[in-house]
């Protein structure tokens, strides 16, 4: 798996966009203006937002998953990819996103459903 894959995965999900908000090697991903993902474009890392109990089961369990680096550590993983099996990878970004559009008020969901 590499950046490129990533990229194409996270922009087939609903209502996602990408930018560069912070510098030119973070490539952000959106669901509807909400982070939930964000790409370290020159290495093999990515943060994910996840469930705070998951986070712990998940750095308990890979080495290759590590509390957030400049991000909120309750709910935010750094994921090595290239230490995990493609389908952990897949599931995490899923769960992130998941739990981005979980958090939405209803007018946001109703406006994701319509997207």
């Amino acid at each position: 798996m590499d950046i490129e894959w990533i990229r194409i995965y996270c922009l087939q999900k609903q209502a996602v966009t990408e930018c560069l908000p912070f510098d030119e090697n973070t490539l952000v991903f959106k669901v509807m203006d909400k982070m939930f993902l964000l790409l370290d474009l020159n290495g093999n890392t990515f943060n994910t937002k996840c469930n705070p109990e998951y986070a712990i089961e998940l750095r308990d369990t890979y080495e290759a998953i590590t509390p957030g680096y400049h991000m909120n550590k309750k709910y935010w993983n750094t994921i090595v990819y290239s230490e995990l099996p493609n389908n952990i990878v897949l599931a995490l970004i899923d769960h992130s996103y998941n739990e981005v559009v979980a958090g939405f008020t209803k007018k946001q969901k109703l406006a994701l459903n319509h997207h």
